[in-house]
């Protein structure tokens, strides 16, 4: 298989490919997807043909996104999405319970909603500084 792509395309691939990776394995330890990290290193290889040799280094004879990568702004991203679905996931939680964790249909759809705007209102502006749990 064959795919053009330009300069600009290709390293927005890395990217995808990066964060992919990032997602499938960072928090596996040693049970990480192998197939997944092979192919990330078979694409960043391709950085040494494509004028990009700063972003792939060795690692024990693997081709591995370099340090300079991965400290070039990537992680911000991850840590950007890491954030949104993390608030997205807590005021979802917190309106299901405070409805006592039903089954979403759709005669509590807008209910649990309208819940879930007010816990992102409230994160967006004071963050988790009001969160509080009870003994």
């Amino acid at each position: 298989m064959n795919i053009e792509l330009s300069n600009k395309e290709f390293r927005h691939l890395l990217d995808m490919v990066y964060i992919g990776n990032w997602v499938l394995n960072s928090t596996r330890g040693d049970d990480r997807f192998k197939e997944y990290d092979d192919l990330e290193s078979k694409i960043f290889a391709l950085c040494r043909e494509n004028g990009m040799k700063v972003l792939v280094e060795d690692w024990n004879g693997v081709s591995v996104p370099s340090q300079a990568y991965a400290e070039g702004g990537i992680h911000e991203a991850i840590a950007f999405y890491e954030d949104n679905v993390f608030y997205e996931i807590l005021a979802e939680e917190l309106s299901r319970r405070d409805m006592e964790y039903p089954e979403i249909n759709e005669d509590n759809y807008d209910e649990i909603v309208g819940r879930m705007d007010r816990y992102m209102n409230e994160f967006e502006s004071s963050g988790l500084e009001h969160l509080v749990l009870e003994d």
